[in-house]
């Protein structure tokens, strides 16, 4: 299941969950509260979760006038959508795609916490102990999922926390840890207007690290969360503030991992920095760089090298399957943690062709090979398919 002899595998393919996920496995302690998803529009993935419809919707215009859903995208994820998402037809895009392994994320679950504490904003707000049931049930469903893909060694999860209450968040990790899962993943933006790298998140950073499990950051839509990395109240076209989105939250998040501080208190931690484009970080780690040198001995003293240091050290960042500008972190910064996405099945996924796009970028074989699938296999600790590259799927190889 390989392209040009290499292992494929993609860092965060997506799933489709469905509509009554939450209904069907919410703690019956909260089920009066869960929360449902919509399926009002094309392929809709926004869920409504108190007070609240996220992702949020932008300008409306006339049908006839586009859609952001390609034509070529409707045989190509009509399988799936027969079936309604469901495990047999997430192994069968695998198999399309020639992909030997992934890590699973969410398309609804990108947005499901992504409200604001209670005890920030007062009722319309998450209340914690809310929102850790919601992230429990998601992981129980994925759990599920894995299970029915009946593809061991090939399918694994991303477990859903909720830092609105951190201490519930570890308990969450440590259960998921349990079950197999290979990293947690949280979104960008903020649940009280606090920092990844206040101190009220170490004891989460401080149990992935003892668990040796990566922390990934994934952006989405426009929500209801803190900073607003879309500029969604200025920008008011997909084209527009979808480009900034997704890059400007993991540029946020490299911040406070690296300058913030984070991965010298942790130096074991892996953390994913996912679809939101490589492209940039030649710049982004400069101008960290360039501003610790010039304020970090009165400013983050207890920085013992420069930003770009630790992200090189402990950071992964995901390439998409056309950034044929990636050529400029490979020659900057190496291609030792740059991870591989079909973005798979969304709008501006390339599936089924991503692999074949990213392949035609004609990067040299060896990077290929480790962004297909070395960075990927050391980012979540996956061992290597028992079939050789080109020989079709297959588990783990054992020893």
């Amino acid at each position: 299941m390989a392209s040009n002899g290499f292992w494929v595998a993609d860092s965060d393919m997506h799933v489709m969950e469905p509509a009554d996920l939450w209904q069907r496995y919410m703690d019956p302690t909260w089920e009066h509260a869960a929360p449902v998803g919509l399926t009002e529009i094309e392929r809709d993935m926004r869920v409504k979760v108190k007070n609240s419809v996220l992702l949020r919707m932008g300008s409306m215009r006339p049908r006839d006038r586009g859609r952001p859903w390609k034509t070529e995208q409707v045989p190509a994820f009509a399988h799936a959508e027969a079936s309604n998402w469901d495990a047999r037809s997430q192994v069968a895009a695998m198999d399309t795609e020639g992909l030997d392994s992934t890590v699973l994320f969410p398309s609804r679950g990108l947005f499901v916490l992504a409200i604001q504490s209670a005890e920030h904003i007062g009722p319309d707000g998450l209340e914690p102990e809310l929102a850790a049931a919601i992230a429990r049930a998601y992981n129980d469903w994925m759990t599920d999922f894995v299970r029915d893909c009946d593809a061991p060694g090939r399918v694994f999860g991303a477990a859903m926390l909720a830092p609105h209450d951190v201490g519930q968040a570890v308990d969450e990790l440590a259960r998921c840890a349990e079950r197999g899962f290979k990293a947690a993943f949280l979104v960008p933006g903020l649940v009280d207007n606090k920092p990844w790298h206040h101190p009220r998140y170490d004891a989460l950073w401080r149990e992935a690290e003892r668990l040796d499990l990566p922390v990934c950051f994934h952006g989405g839509g426009t929500t209801y969360l803190k900073p607003d990395f879309a500029f969604s109240e200025h920008l008011d076209k997909l084209m527009l503030w979808h480009a900034f989105n997704q890059p400007l939250g993991i540029m946020f998040v490299t911040t406070c991992f690296t300058a913030g501080g984070i991965l010298e208190r942790f130096p074991q931690l892996r953390v994913g920095l996912l679809e939101g484009n490589c492209s940039w970080a030649p710049f982004m780690l400069y101008r960290l760089d360039e501003h610790w040198e010039w304020t970090g001995k009165y400013e983050a003293p207890e920085l013992r090298q420069a930003p770009s240091a630790y992200f090189l050290r402990n950071c992964f960042i995901s390439c998409e399957a056309d950034e044929a500008v990636a050529r400029h972190y490979f020659e900057d910064y190496g291609d030792d943690n740059v991870v591989f996405s079909t973005d798979y099945p969304h709008a501006d996924s390339k599936y089924p062709h991503a692999t074949e796009a990213f392949l035609s970028l004609g990067f040299d074989p060896a990077t290929q090979r480790k962004v297909l699938w070395d960075n990927y296999a050391r980012l979540y600790k996956v061992p290597a398919p028992a079939t050789p590259p080109g020989a079709g799927p297959g588990g783990p190889a054992q020893g």
